[in-house]
């Protein structure tokens, strides 16, 4: 059955006529069918969900662990925009390292950790989810590279749209500049329960094809739409930090990901939507709870045979935790981070080396770097852009397109 989630008007823009798309104001005005089968799911989500957020709990040190997994998300959510920057290169772009592809790809990824870690920040400060914290986390995500010449943390005051080479063959074309603000003030009320309180799971599936659906901004609407959704679980405290990221699943399935979104707009099912959304979450926090479980594993593993080594073994697990952070490292970062003398990390560095734990990268003999092999192979899972280009996952879908 067709349901109605929105109007579309004809609009004028860059010397033709189309046809804008102005959605509805959530929640949807036809009762959604939350029951049988899905409401089961939701159910199952919910446990997925409630067994990574104990997994922070299970964890050593979870910053270390945060640390890189806010990276993989960065990589995999800006390769769906048809970045090239895998998780290696990032790591060695922020020490200072030249990384094999475009800066600016890599200067993107890097953005999107600093758009993370800024909105959650601001929220521990006490700012809720709302039209000025987007546009602070969207100012940071496009503020260097790329998108600094596409309004960062501004609403766009021009027509864009979604697919296609202009507005009369798109795919989606979002609402006029002019009613930009009434669909996002809309969408901040419904974010923070208004006109009524909705499920923090099906709140994030609705809010996540609003916001698309809106594209408030000239560039970054899709790194951003996934970012929400992330903030929101945090920010009603259904994770007590940041480790769910739905970019590999959505990057995997990308074709009924985009199909599913447009079927919203189109027929109003709703539904079928929430049904990808959550399934997409639960197998997401599976994988990361497991994940977890393996870095964790793949630590102690490491410990004990660096405990094999003898006299030298107190300085390696120094530099074996410091490898935990950093997992492409150099040994005057190691001397920082650990206090050890050149000589004694050299020592400890050519240990590891021994026994398979890293290996040198470089090749030269100076401004050497050290690559945490295992540890970086088990998170680069999904980000191999060679990898995903053979397979025909590679290249990115065009998100904002004006003249």
């Amino acid at each position: 059955m067709k349901r109605k989630t929105g109007q579309y008007v004809t609009i004028s823009t860059v010397g033709e006529k189309c046809q804008a798309f102005i959605p509805d104001p959530l929640p949807p005005k036809s009762e959604l069918s939350i029951d049988g089968n899905l409401r089961e799911l939701l159910d199952q989500t919910l446990l997925a969900l409630g067994r990574l957020d104990s997994t922070t709990m299970l964890l050593p040190e979870t910053d270390i662990f945060l640390y890189l997994y806010i990276r993989k998300e960065a990589v995999l959510s800006s390769q769906i925009e048809g970045t090239q920057s895998s998780l290696s290169e990032l790591l060695l772009f922020e020490i200072g390292g030249k990384p094999d592809v475009s800066i600016d790809d890599v200067q993107d990824v890097s953005n999107y950790v600093a758009a993370l870690n800024h909105g959650l920040s601001l929220m521990r400060e006490g700012l809720p989810i709302s039209l000025r914290l987007i546009r602070e986390i969207h100012n940071v995500l496009l503020l260097k590279g790329r998108g600094s010449d596409k309004m960062p943390g501004d609403f766009r005051t021009s027509q864009n749209w979604i697919g296609g080479t202009r507005p009369d063959n798109a795919a989606h074309v979002p609402p006029p500049p002019e009613k930009l603000l009434d669909c996002m003030g809309y969408l901040e009320k419904f974010l923070n329960n208004v006109p009524e309180k909705t499920p923090t799971l099906i709140k994030a599936a609705l809010a996540h094809v609003q916001f698309e659906t809106i594209h408030p901004f000239l560039d970054g609407n899709g790194r951003m739409g996934r970012l929400l959704i992330t903030i929101l679980l945090c920010s009603e405290a259904i994770l007590k930090e940041p480790l769910l990221y739905l970019s590999l699943y959505f990057k995997t399935h990308r074709a009924t990901y985009y199909d599913l979104l447009q079927q919203v707009r189109l027929n109003g099912d709703w539904e079928s939507w929430i049904e990808f959304f959550l399934t997409a979450t639960k197998e997401t926090a599976d994988k990361a709870t497991s994940t977890a479980s393996v870095l964790i594993n793949l630590a102690e593993e490491d410990r004990r045979k660096i405990q094999t080594i003898g006299r030298s073994s107190g300085s390696a697990l120094r530099v074996h935790r410091a490898l935990l952070q950093r997992p492409i490292i150099s040994i005057p970062k190691i001397c920082e981070m650990t206090g050890l003398w050149t000589t004694s990390a050299t020592t400890a560095i050519k240990h590891l080396e021994q026994i398979g734990i890293i290996e040198e990268i470089t090749g030269g003999k100076r401004n050497r770097l050290y690559k945490y092999l295992k540890y970086i192979d088990v998170l680069n899972e999904g980000t191999d852009v060679k990898k995903n280009r053979d397979q025909g996952c590679g290249g990115g879908m065009i998100d904002d397109c004006r003249l």
